[in-house]
């Protein structure tokens, strides 16, 4: 399964053609592996939404420049790729809410693996990429 779980078609399109990435765990803290990635992933073009409960205060200040929302449901304008940082047991609720704003794939980091999310989230029509990180395949490929 897990070869079905990283298609290189899917985590190409994902990585060229996918532009709004909403980061699910982003918070303010540099020393978190979703704040170093999603820095990553703006040096690559990549608009980040940061997604994380400490949204909820409207005085908690933007994450890498950008605005952040406690919700996927609160971000006013289409989302291209959900990218969760979360443990396992807590990661599908985000890939269906994923699939419950129309977002265009679904990215479960490096470690987060839940095969049912995946499979409700394939079946909804929503490509998804699980157990892998984009550093990991930019590195994979060279670039």
């Amino acid at each position: 399964m897990a070869t079905s779980w990283q298609d290189p078609a899917t985590v190409d399109r994902m990585l060229d053609e996918q532009q709004t990435w909403a980061v699910v765990g982003l918070s303010g803290d540099p020393s978190r592996t979703a704040y170093s990635i999603a820095s990553l992933l703006q040096q690559r073009g990549k608009k980040v939404v940061p997604v994380h409960p400490s949204f909820a205060d409207p005085a908690t200040p933007p994450v890498l420049g950008e605005q952040g929302y406690a919700t996927l449901a609160d971000i006013p304008f289409p989302v291209d790729v959900v990218d969760v940082f979360r443990r396992s047991e807590a990661a599908g609720q985000f890939a269906d809410e994923a699939v419950a704003i129309g977002a265009g794939g679904v990215w479960f980091q490096l470690g987060v693996v839940d095969e049912d999310a995946f499979a409700r989230t394939v079946a909804a029509g929503v490509p998804m990429v699980m157990d892998t990180c984009p550093a990991i395949e930019w590195r994979k490929r060279g670039a």
